[in-house]
């Protein structure tokens, strides 16, 4: 079993990025996300502490904005607004789901595209879906895609199971695989069988967001897979969608929670974060 661990994939991104951070502080700009996090929630703050670390080794800039879980939607929604107005701001992050009784229609339908880097408005994902590759891809997907691609795993005629269908990560990586060349099917927690389905694929995406669904008996040998899921158990232990202990010796290739997409996904918002930057000075990247 090979582990496809993140770091070297996110030290490349990083590195690049760096270079390009170099360029623009030079001319006076310093490229800054803005994360919004609503609550505490352990796989937010994994998450949140992953991105200070990435941003600030690359010397970029990272301010968190954290509301109260009861917050009210004017809170939220002004929160977002102020940041969203601040030229100082290249790239906006509003950590999903929000609680129940909140909605991210405001942010969603008036986000600058250009500071949309998660992809949550309908300019950036009308132009993913339309296959531009200029267009912000969620971070999460970019990252998957990012590991095949480090790894030299040719996707061309491939049979990919994606586990998952929000628009955070399912439905547009099945996009982008299906953009190189792989066959894709969806699944996600109420599919038939899917025990089935998993078997079948040449290349498992697991993005249900459930904690070790996939088990030693979903899996066989030569198998692919990409464990996009973070939750907390019982013990307050970061785990994947992915029973790894009992999967990994079983499967060609694996990648490990934590230590695999999740590292990546940081690289992926730092060189978007960096790539607003350079369109609001040169107009392109």
């Amino acid at each position: 079993m090979t582990e496809l661990r993140g770091k070297a994939v996110a030290d490349h991104i990083t590195s690049i990025a760096s270079d390009d951070i170099a360029k623009l502080k030079a001319i006076g700009i310093n490229p800054k996300l803005a994360v919004i996090r609503v609550g505490a929630k352990p796989d937010d703050l994994a998450y949140e502490r992953g991105i200070l670390k990435r941003f600030e080794a690359a010397g970029c800039k990272c301010e968190v904005f954290e509301l109260s879980a009861t917050c009210s939607q004017k809170e939220l929604d002004e929160c977002f607004d102020a940041r969203n107005k601040d030229d100082m701001i290249h790239g906006i992050l509003v950590f999903r789901p929000l609680p129940k009784h909140l909605n991210d229609e405001h942010i969603r339908s008036t986000i600058n595209p250009r500071k949309d880097i998660d992809a949550m408005g309908p300019y950036n994902q009308a132009e993913l879906f339309a296959g531009k590759k200029e267009a912000y891809a969620p971070c999460t997907a970019q990252a998957v895609m990012e590991i095949l691609k480090f790894y030299n795993i040719d996707l061309t005629g491939k049979r990919v199971t994606v586990v998952g269908r929000s628009m955070v990560i399912g439905k547009p990586v099945s996009i982008m695989l299906t953009s190189a060349n792989a066959t894709v099917t969806i699944c996600h927690t109420k599919t038939a069988d899917l025990s089935s389905e998993l078997k079948r694929a040449d290349i498992i995406v697991a993005a249900a967001g459930r904690p070790r669904m996939i088990t030693a008996g979903d899996v066989r040998p030569e198998q692919i897979i990409i464990d996009v899921g973070m939750s907390a158990d019982q013990n307050g232990k970061l785990c994947g969608d992915v029973d790894y202990e009992n999967v990994a010796p079983l499967v060609d290739s694996i990648t490990p929670v934590p230590g695999g997409v999740g590292a990546v996904t940081t690289s992926v918002l730092l060189s978007y974060t960096v790539a607003s930057a350079k369109k609001k000075v040169y107009g392109k990247v």
